[in-house]
C-alpha cells in the first residue's frame, strides 16, 4: 500500500503531540468549570490555562478570549453582532465561507494579486454610514497576507471597527492583536494542530458583541454553555507550540519555491496564483493546464497524497475556486488549480514524491488529450 503523504495543513493539520498528551490528562479531570467545589476549581483552572497560552499566540490579556465553537462560530458571533448594531457589513471577495455568509455584506474587490484593493475598500467606506470591515489576514487558498495594518488606518478615517480572520495566518506568521489595530479576530484549533470542535474570537477592551448562544453565563457571558475542557487544553497547547515553531515554519518557502519551480519546469504553461505577493510559508495554489481540479485531487489520492482545491468547507464538492474568480482569473485555469499546504511535519522525501505524482498526472493527461 503506497504511503499516505499529508499536503492539506490549510483544510486541517494533524494533531500535535503536545495537544494529544495534554488533553489526555484532561480526559481525566472530572469537574465542571462553573462548579465552586475542588473537581470544578480543578477543571477551570486547566481552562484558564488553556485560556492564557491562547492569549500569548495573539498578542492578548486572557480576558479577551471568547471560547467558541471554531472559526465558523467566532466569525458568525464578530459579524452578526456588528450587523446588529446597524453597521453596514463590508468584507473581501476572497474571504472564507464562514464569513461571506454570516450576514448580509457588501463585497470589496481584490486585485489579480490577491490583494483587497484599498482603494474600493476606501471608496466603499467613503459611501456607506457606520459601518465594520471583515478581511482576513491571510488567504486559505492561495496564501496571500493582506494588507490588514493599511485597511485599519482607512476604516479608521471612517469611524469603521474591523474584524479579521485570521485562522489560516496564526501559527504560521506573527499575529500580534494590537499591532495589526483590529477590533475583532478570529482563531481555530484544528488549523495549528489542536483539535476540531474548538476556536476564540478576540476582542478589543470596550468592543462588545451579543452572544449568539445564550446560557449559564460562561465565557463572561459572551458565549454560554460548559466549555470544552480537553478542547480548550488543546487548543492551548498547540497554541503554544505554534507559537515556539514560528521561525521553522517561515523556512518552509524554500521547499515551497523549490516545489513551485520543479512543477513550473514539467509544466512551463502552469500558473501559480498569488506568486507576485506575500504568502504565508507553506502554501502554493498552482493550476495543472488542462487537467481538472477533481481529476488531480482523485488522481493524487490514488498516488497516496492528500492535497485540495478551494476550501475544505464545502460538503466535499470540487469546483472552480470563488477566491480565484475574484482575481479575475479565467474559469478554465481556476478549474485546473489544486492546493498544496506544507507543515511541520512535511519531509523533503514528500516533497519529491509530489513532484513525481505531479510530473505523472500531468504526462497521462497529455498522452490521453492527444
Amino acid at each position: 500500500m503506497t504511503q499516505a503523504i499529508y499536503l492539506d495543513y490549510n483544510a486541517t493539520a494533524p494533531l500535535r503531540s503536545q495537544a494529544r498528551d495534554a488533553m489526555i490528562r484532561a480526559l481525566s479531570v472530572t469537574g465542571n468549570p462553573s462548579s465552586v467545589h475542588g473537581f470544578g476549581r480543578a477543571a477551570r483552572r486547566l481552562v484558564e490555562e488553556g485560556r492564557e497560552a491562547v492569549a500569548a499566540l495573539a498578542g492578548v490579556a486572557p480576558a479577551q478570549i471568547v471560547f467558541t465553537s471554531g472559526g465558523t462560530e467566532a466569525n458568525a458571533m464578530a459579524l452578526r453582532g456588528l450587523a446588529s448594531a446597524g453597521r453596514t457589513i463590508l468584507v473581501s471577495a476572497i474571504e472564507h465561507p464562514s464569513v461571506l455568509t454570516a450576514t448580509a455584506s457588501a463585497a470589496v474587490p481584490v486585485r489579480p494579486d490577491g490583494v483587497v484593493d484599498l482603494g474600493a475598500l476606501d471608496g466603499m467606506l467613503a459611501a456607506c454610514g457606520p459601518a465594520a470591515v471583515s478581511l482576513m489576514a491571510a488567504n486559505n487558498e492561495t496564501g496571500v497576507i493582506q494588507p490588514l495594518s493599511d485597511a485599519v488606518e482607512i476604516a479608521r478615517r471612517h469611524g469603521a471597527l474591523v474584524h479579521c480572520d485570521a485562522v489560516q495566518a496564526a501559527g504560521k506568521i506573527a499575529v500580534d492583536f494590537d499591532s495589526l489595530g483590529v477590533d475583532l479576530l478570529s482563531l481555530s484549533g484544528h488549523k495549528i494542530g489542536g483539535p476540531p470542535g474548538v476556536g476564540a474570537l478576540v476582542l478589543r477592551d470596550g468592543v462588545v458583541v451579543p452572544p449568539l448562544i445564550l446560557g449559564g453565563g460562561q465565557e463572561r457571558s459572551r458565549r454560554g454553555g460548559t466549555e470544552n475542557v480537553p478542547g480548550i487544553v488543546g487548543f492551548g497547547a498547540a497554541a503554544e507550540a505554534a507559537r515556539n515553531g514560528l521561525d521553522a515554519f517561515a523556512g518552509l518557502a524554500a521547499w515551497r519555491d523549490a516545489l513551485e519551480r520543479r512543477l513550473l519546469e514539467i509544466s512551463p504553461e502552469a500558473a501559480i496564483f498569488g506568486r507576485r505577493s506575500p504568502r504565508l510559508a507553506n502554501t502554493s495554489c498552482i493550476e495543472m493546464p488542462g487537467v481538472p481540479a477533481e481529476t488531480q485531487v482523485m488522481a493524487f489520492d490514488l498516488a497516496g497524497i492528500a492535497v485540495s482545491a478551494g476550501s475544505a468547507c464545502s460538503s466535499g464538492k470540487v469546483a472552480a475556486s470563488p477566491v480565484l474568480a475574484a482575481m479575475g482569473v479565467a474559469e478554465g485555469p481556476a478549474s485546473s488549480a489544486v492546493r498544496v499546504s506544507l507543515g511541520w511535519d512535511t519531509d523533503a522525501d514528500e516533497i519529491e514524491a509530489f513532484v513525481k505524482a505531479w510530473s505523472s498526472i500531468f504526462q497521462r493527461a497529455g498522452a490521453a488529450a492527444a
